[in-house]
């Protein structure tokens, strides 16, 4: 069964430590809050990183991914119309893994 735990300021939750290390739940660790037919459910959060892409970084894929003549020339139209010049950009290579 569960063990008794009380709710604080702020809505913070101590959750007991055997629970914690159970579900590997550390400091800092996030956490999705779910309602349930049962409660309140816990559980880790799968946070991944965002990557933002500048303009460049944009046109250098629109131009390393196309695929013959035709398709490099709509690349390029695509990145002239961004404000960047086609000629002056070099795609990156991709690494080996």
């Amino acid at each position: 069964m569960g063990e008794p735990t009380r709710i604080g300021k702020r809505g913070t939750i101590v959750i007991p430590a055997g629970m914690r290390k159970r579900y590997g739940f550390e400091d800092g660790t996030m956490v999705v809050a779910e309602e349930s037919e049962y409660g309140v459910l816990l559980r880790p959060a799968a946070v991944l990183p965002v990557e933002v892409y500048s303009a460049e970084r944009k046109a250098e894929f629109l131009i390393a991914n196309a695929t013959g003549a035709t398709d490099r020339t709509k690349a390029d139209e695509e990145v002239r119309r961004m404000g960047l010049d086609p000629r002056k950009l070099r795609p990156r290579r991709k690494s080996k893994r």
